[in-house]
């Protein structure tokens, strides 16, 4: 079956391994009959600041509330033109594939920037205005697939369960969860190329076969079973119900089935 998918990318640098990756997914994507969108944001030269300037035509010119006016502009066709169309290719897209450089423990600026002026209110939060009640899980984006692939300049052993820099799941977390499975999207787990600096031509073969393996996948692969906030988890919308996981805190809490995902400490907890 042939469906849209919506390449992201972050990376100004057209021999960087974060592009091959993107030519790779173009090529394989279209090979197999999909229709495939990209967002270069270097390419764009995407304005990443959210501010003043996206707000022309201002409900309050006196206090600038970025919920309000976003809002507004959203519901009254007065965005600028580079966020209705990102908007427009997140609503046509089946699937949405970020791909990009880890830097500094998370996502470029850039595209942490292209959240924050794409998710107008009403658009990736404050869905058919409930405020937060269609949310995790629900919202405008629910039914699509999301995966992050990261290219990361350290070893995979810096980002185990003990190692230094932390679980790369964790660092990523405010990602998968906050900005993709917020507004409802199915998220995928991550795909992840360690010392992106230092890799073979072979090695760099042989990713690349992974990825197009995971690509491969893209439609049938199981998400990361996060918690919906509606699925009965959460009584207030709020917080976890006292019986749900009463053994763990934090962010595994949220993730059910936590085995496949949780540091080894949560998994012999379960197992106790």
């Amino acid at each position: 079956m042939s469906r849209t998918v919506l390449l992201v990318y972050a990376q100004p640098e057209p021999t960087s391994l974060t592009r091959s990756f993107v030519d790779a997914a173009v090529d394989t994507l279209s090979r197999n009959g999909h229709r495939v969108l990209q967002s270069d944001l270097y390419g764009m030269r995407w304005k990443a600041v959210l501010d003043a300037d996206d707000f022309p035509d201002r409900a309050d010119p006196e206090r600038l509330s970025f919920i309000a006016e976003s809002g507004h502009a959203y519901a009254a066709g007065t965005q600028p033109p580079d966020v209705a169309e990102e908007q427009r290719k997140l609503l046509a897209a089946d699937a949405v594939i970020f791909v990009f450089p880890l830097w500094w423990y998370g996502i470029p600026a850039i595209l942490k920037g292209w959240f924050e002026r794409v998710y107008a209110y009403g658009f990736g939060y404050g869905y058919q205005g409930q405020g937060n009640r269609l949310r995790y899980g629900d919202g405008l984006l629910k039914g699509k697939r999301a995966l992050l692939a990261a290219m990361v300049g350290g070893g995979e052993q810096d980002y185990g369960p003990r190692g230094i820099n932390g679980p790369l799941k964790e660092l990523l977390f405010p990602v998968t969860h906050g900005c993709l499975f917020y507004p409802g999207m199915d998220v995928l787990p991550i795909h992840a190329v360690y010392g992106v600096n230092h890799l073979s031509r072979e090695e760099v073969a042989d990713q690349l076969k992974h990825w197009l393996r995971r690509l491969a996948d893209l439609f049938d692969e199981a998400p990361i079973p996060f918690r919906r906030q509606n699925g009965g988890d959460y009584p207030d919308g709020h917080q976890l119900a006292d019986d749900i996981a009463p053994e763990m805190s934090g962010i595994w809490a949220h993730v059910a089935l936590p085995r496949c995902y949780a540091p080894p400490q949560a998994k012999e907890a379960a197992e106790q």
